[in-house]
């Protein structure tokens, strides 16, 4: 279910993540640095929000088709990029669109996947559609970072979390999952996806003039986990 964050407060959170401390300062270029040249690339953006990562891969040349479930969120993509981008409204817990066409060279799906319970369907299909050599990259919580908000303080199994986040300045509850990292890399060989990059984040220099606390910290403990995969080889 959309959290209320990304639907009615759809343009709020678009314009705190565009400078904002957790998204811009850390997980942006994280995940951007593990990308290739995207000059005539095909590019697949799952959970594309408000299109922030859609704009920087269409301005660098990717040919970009962008998937949500929140049509608020869509709504501002093409608000922004017109018919520049493909998109798509779809739940991605059930895996991608029976009329998304063709392959693509890069899949990319920032911090979207620990709000899907079960991410088998989804990591196959990414599987499915990537074309040979092609790389799918994705962010989510660091498991560790995660296990702190265990209810059970069980970090081995899979956990349904509710939590107020002030991204936008105000409260807003939304839930996600928490899981420990053998489950993420079950699903991804079970869809025989073989992890090549694995990062774990560090906050760009930036981010120490707007939040020393926040720098200092993050310098040492990790917020997110960053994956880079290819299909793996039947040889």
């Amino acid at each position: 279910m959309t959290s209320r964050l990304y639907s009615e407060f759809a343009e709020q959170y678009d314009e705190a993540i565009q400078e904002n401390i957790y998204n811009a300062l850390l997980e942006r270029p994280t995940l951007l640095g593990m990308l290739p040249p995207l000059q005539g690339l095909r590019v697949l953006d799952l959970g594309c929000g408000p299109g922030v990562y859609a704009q920087f891969l269409y301005d660098h040349g990717a040919d970009v088709t962008c998937i949500d479930e929140c049509e608020q969120m869509l709504n501002l993509v093409k608000e922004k990029l017109g018919d520049k981008v493909k998109c798509y409204t779809y739940d991605l817990s059930n895996g991608l669109p029976d009329t998304l066409e063709g392959t693509f060279d890069i899949v990319i799906c920032p911090l979207l996947v620990h709000y899907i319970k079960e991410l088998d369907k989804l990591f196959n299909d990414i599987g499915k559609v990537l074309k040979p050599g092609g790389y799918f990259v994705f962010s989510t919580h660091h498991p560790l970072s995660d296990g702190l908000s265990s209810p059970t303080g069980n970090y081995l199994c899979q956990e349904y979390v509710l939590e107020e986040w002030n991204t936008i300045g105000i409260p807003v509850e939304v839930s996600f999952y928490r899981r420990p990292l053998s489950m993420l890399f079950g699903w991804l060989s079970g869809a025989g996806l073989c992890v090549v990059d694995l990062r774990e984040g560090l906050p760009v220099a930036g981010m120490k003039e707007k939040s020393p606390l926040h720098y200092e910290r993050l310098q040492k403990n990790p917020s997110f986990i960053f994956f880079k995969c290819q299909i793996r080889s039947s040889k």
